[in-house]
């Protein structure tokens, strides 16, 4: 039987009201946002708005209720504590936050447990999105620091053994995410906790495509640090959460530096609060961080068990459309093998680009190119793909429509000849 989920919620966003018969399958690159997450920024933004941590009025204690109330909500979402939830402007800024305090404190600006030296090891996978690729590539050059990684097959895929294999006494630092972008690969990651603590390793999960998806304990997981966006969750943008375990939150160096985050300031130096204060320079999303609670509330109304079993429903019902289809090539796990609910494929032939137009002339909504994520396209040997990802919104039928239309793409194209 179908999870209650997919249709039945469709009167809740403003999107489907306004475009009915769209197969919306880009999720994993953005959300719609329901009106109860619209209606709750709008109606801060018109009736409640104020500075927050600024001065002693009414509006202001307000606000910062406000503002507060949505970070305990976040933090108990993904089992946290409440000083372990940094605001970032996304999951991008959330893992810079931690290379650039890792660059610092390889400077001699913070604490030694952070700072990396000549021929120590980053160890990541060749799966990754270019957000959680490209800080630690640039910590690597700062600090002289060696980047490693487990590689992928044909398919997309890594091993825990591949990346085993790049571990060692020197490393000092492992990143990956919970579930590819790309592939849809589920990331074993307390096996990866306990080597990286059998090294003394840091461990940072790029959570983009598993907190909305999937219940997420990160204290049950053990990692270190965890960063996710509102934006994939029913949310606004510009606003996401760095997760931090709160001894090594009060002791990375901020990357940002300026009001609100300081204890003391003379005119050569300065200290700073405790987490996640420290982190929070200058003007803070209030109304974004109000809409983010909103959408944790939508989202815990419908209950995460909930939503990870429709949504493996209609990831599994992609995989089988992909599967039954004469020449386009399923990138990641197997049909039947767990995923996350989205899927990528290269159809023999035609460009991705042109694949997405002609999905998109059937009012299904997808995404194409490499996902910012080339190193795993150039390892699969094309340079883009067509990727449907699904949510809590989507349905049998979208699905349904689009391997009907994605079986029509090799002919229309001319390339089944």
């Amino acid at each position: 039987m179908p999870a209650p989920l997919g249709a039945s919620l469709r009167r809740d966003f403003p999107f489907f009201q306004a475009h009915p018969s769209t197969a919306y399958l880009d999720t994993g690159a953005t959300s719609q946002r329901p009106e109860a997450v619209i209606s709750a920024e709008s109606a801060f933004v018109q009736r409640d708005y104020a500075a927050v941590h600024r001065g002693s009025s009414m509006a202001t204690g307000e606000a910062t209720w406000a503002f507060e109330t949505a970070r305990e909500k976040v933090a108990a979402f993904v089992g946290a504590a409440e000083r372990e939830i940094v605001w970032a402007q996304g999951a991008t800024d959330a893992i810079n936050m931690v290379a650039l305090g890792m660059a610092d404190a390889s400077l001699g600006l913070g604490d030694e447990r952070f700072a990396l030296r000549e021929g120590d090891e980053i160890v990541v996978t060749e799966a990754e999105h270019h957000a959680n690729l490209i800080p630690w590539q640039r910590l690597a050059s700062k600090t002289g620091a060696v980047l490693k990684w487990a590689s992928v097959d044909e398919r997309g895929l890594w091993t825990l053994d591949g990346l085993r294999e790049q571990i060692t006494p020197r490393t000092r630092l492992i990143a990956f995410s919970h579930v590819s972008n790309v592939t849809g690969q589920i990331a074993p990651v307390t096996d990866i906790v306990e080597l990286a603590r059998g090294v003394g390793a840091l461990t940072v999960l790029d959570a983009c495509q598993s907190v909305p998806h999937l219940p997420v304990d990160v204290a049950a997981l053990g990692v270190d640090f965890a960063a996710f966006s509102a934006h994939k969750m029913l949310g606004p943008n510009g606003i996401g959460a760095l997760f931090g375990r709160a001894e090594l939150l009060d002791a990375l160096p901020p990357a940002r530096t300026g009001g609100s985050m300081i204890q003391v300031v003379s005119m050569r130096e300065a200290t700073f609060l405790s987490a996640p204060n420290r982190f929070e320079a200058g003007t803070q999303p209030v109304s974004q961080a109000v809409g983010f609670a909103a959408a944790i509330d939508y989202l815990e109304r419908l209950g995460m068990d909930a939503v990870a079993a429709h949504e493996h429903e209609i990831g599994q019902a992609l995989v089988e459309e992909v599967a039954r289809i004469p020449g386009v090539r399923l990138v990641g796990p197997a049909p039947g093998s767990a995923r996350g609910a989205l899927v990528s494929v290269i159809v023999d032939g035609v460009h991705a680009h042109d694949v997405g137009q002609f999905l998109d002339d059937r009012n299904i909504t997808v995404r194409t190119g490499h996902h910012c994520a080339q190193p795993l396209h150039r390892a699969l040997g094309t340079p883009s793909s067509t990727r449907a990802s699904a949510g809590v919104y989507s349905t049998p039928d979208d699905a349904a429509a689009f391997g009907a239309a994605l079986a029509d793409v090799r002919e229309f194209f001319g390339a089944d000849r």
